[in-house]
């Protein structure tokens, strides 16, 4: 095992979103996502516009639940809206049932179900989060997934669909990975750290470029597709039914 910084070590292609590793997940990620603090706060604040006292919203791979819970309470006044977080890793919903527990919000307002995004049944919904999950679903299973979103949402209702991304120029893509090597040492990441984590998550993750994802989106029926945030290679899209 490889060290990868924040207490997280990983094999050589082969990262795992388990473990004790999930109990320093926020820490890790925050820091390794320049726009994940950013996001969260974005999306709480644009579902001010698309949650209302009836409406369902799905977190899609809700890893620590921290995301959903922050959103559950900030639209705690809206009585009978719900809020259901879906991730495949038993230990990601485990931490977050225990967070829900301080968080004293209802089960039947807020539920962690451990499942498979592609295949879990989405009922009719309001709002839809994907906060860089796409990137780690197999390129041949990513089209039915957002097919799948497309449908469930009401019309009106949104999709905050967040990811790393490629870039189509080879120059382009050189620049932001050197950039983003040096986001990570200025974040306090070894080297070697910073290589290890890159060798673990080969064949893991495969980020498509913006285009990529955007082209995915229109093929789902999505037509008004902008971006909310970017930085280096991270991105926030939102897509309205």
């Amino acid at each position: 095992m490889a060290k990868t910084g924040d207490n997280i070590s990983s094999e050589n292609a082969n990262w795992k979103f388990s473990g004790k590793m999930v109990n320093d997940f926020e820490s890790h990620v925050s820091k390794s996502v320049p726009i994940y603090t950013r996001g969260h706060e974005l999306i709480i604040k644009l579902s001010d516009f698309f949650i209302k006292e009836d409406s369902l919203v799905y977190d899609l791979g809700c890893s620590t639940g921290k995301l959903l819970i922050d959103l559950a309470q900030h639209n705690k006044h809206k009585k009978n809206s719900k809020y259901i977080g879906v991730d495949i890793e038993k230990d990601m919903i485990r931490f977050a049932n225990n967070q829900k527990k301080k968080s004293k919000l209802s089960l039947s307002k807020l539920k962690f179900l451990n499942d498979d995004v592609v295949n879990y049944k989405l009922d009719s919904s309001d709002l839809i989060i994907s906060y860089f999950t796409v990137q780690f679903i197999h390129p041949k299973y990513r089209q039915k997934l957002i097919n799948k979103i497309y449908e469930s949402l009401n019309w009106g209702g949104a999709f905050l669909f967040f990811e790393k991304v490629r870039y189509n120029d080879a120059r382009f893509q050189d620049i932001f990975t050197t950039l983003y090597n040096d986001y990570k040492l200025e974040q306090g990441y070894s080297p070697e750290e910073i290589l290890n984590k890159t060798r673990s998550l080969k064949g893991v993750m495969e980020p498509f470029s913006t285009q990529g994802n955007i082209d995915m989106l229109k093929r789902a029926g999505f037509i008004d597709i902008t971006t909310v945030v970017t930085d280096i290679c991270f991105k926030g899209f939102i897509a309205i039914k």
